[in-house]
């Protein structure tokens, strides 16, 4: 048997979208072993994404009680199934794992009819990367970028996928490279860092928005040409001003709060710019005023990404030496639940600039 991170029901029952907080506990699975075309991956670590604390909260669609919680991983290849080609290129190699299935390289979304399944905490995809070993097919993993740490690698995965199509799929090749000025709202969380890291290597001028003057600070000490706060009264004209006198305008915009962010991207975007939407954290449903049609404003709704661009955003990843943000890494195991809690509790507070990340205890080491 293995250690694994599931939910827990409250009180033998499932509770209400949006008023319970399901406890996590550990849970001993059977030991997987790799069949066909299979990688049995010994997880050396693993990132928590909002959707885990979404789905403690059961506002995520298909929660699941009995499956592994985590959608983030990296490992090292310790066994192979007996159709694997090339099993000796496998072995031992770090890799790091795609996801989600059922999507390949369509650029308008899922070949598969019953959808994109993503790995952890649901019953469409019962395997997660809270647990020792996973299984997974050769063709849904590539081998870590070799400068990439293991903490670094795990919190790739799911944030570097959503921004890069967020980025280069939706906002477009040209208005997301050299020459191009970009906002990315919300500095701070996962997507927003990868996308501004992503960004600046693509050669474009990035503005951010943040709540925070520090966030602001370090979005700038990573590249971002300046920022405002979104609470202040008229932030959009604030921001208008601090383009360079050559440039009236953004070309697009890459958002994860919803809210008012047409009304306000409408004002901050030039005439065909593009508004991609990755998340509505703010709430569910936006206004959409007749300006944003009359300026030909583009709104694109976006989420996760396709196998192929899974694979480019980590050969640009290797291509640029880009290092995720990580804004905490715990060194421990799968017995230590008080220890995940703190960084579920992080996510939820808003205290987190970058990823959060778990890094297993290696055999015969003790936690730190």
């Amino acid at each position: 048997m293995q250690k694994s991170i599931i939910l827990s029901t409250v009180d033998g029952k499932p509770g209400k979208p949006g008023q319970v907080y399901y406890p996590i506990v550990q849970h001993s699975i059977p030991r997987p072993t790799p069949d066909a075309n299979e990688l049995l991956v010994k997880l050396t670590a693993a990132s928590l994404n909002h959707r885990d604390v979404f789905l403690r909260q059961h506002l995520y669609p298909g929660v699941a009680f009995d499956c592994p919680l985590g959608a983030d991983g990296v490992g090292i290849v310790t066994a192979v199934g007996p159709h694997v080609r090339d099993p000796q290129n496998w072995l031992g190699k770090r890799v790091i794992l795609n996801p989600g299935i059922g999507w390949r390289d369509s650029p308008d979304g899922p070949e598969d009819p019953t959808g994109y399944k993503i790995l952890g905490g649901t019953g469409f995809y019962r395997k997660g990367t809270l647990q020792e070993l996973i299984t997974i097919d050769e063709s849904e993993v590539e081998a870590v970028p070799p400068h990439l740490t293991d903490a670094e690698a795990a919190a790739l995965p799911m944030t570097g996928l959503t921004a890069w199509r967020a980025l280069v799929s939706k906002v477009g090749e040209k208005r997301s490279g050299k020459g191009a000025t970009l906002l990315i709202t919300g500095i701070g969380g996962g997507v927003a860092l990868i996308a501004l890291r992503l960004a600046v290597a693509r050669g474009a001028d990035v503005y951010v928005t943040s709540s925070s003057e520090e966030k602001l600070q370090k979005a700038v000490e990573l590249g971002a040409k300046g920022g405002v706060n979104y609470k202040e009264e008229g932030w959009e004209k604030k921001l208008l001003e601090k383009l360079p006198s050559e440039k009236k305008f953004f070309d697009g915009i890459i958002d994860g709060a919803g809210g008012d962010i047409i009304e306000k991207g409408t004002r901050l975007l030039r005439a065909g710019g593009v508004i991609s939407v990755y998340g509505m954290t703010v709430a569910p449903k936006m206004p959409f005023p007749i300006q944003t049609v009359l300026k030909n404003i583009d709104v694109r709704g976006s989420t996760m990404g396709s196998r192929r661009e899974f694979k480019e955003m980590i050969h640009f990843v290797k291509e640029h030496k880009i290092h995720p943000v990580v804004s905490r890494v715990l060194q421990t195991d799968l017995d230590d639940i008080a220890g995940i809690n703190t960084l579920f509790d992080e996510i939820k507070e808003g205290k987190q600039f970058g990823k959060l990340v778990i890094e297993f205890a290696r055999d015969g080491e003790s936690k730190l």
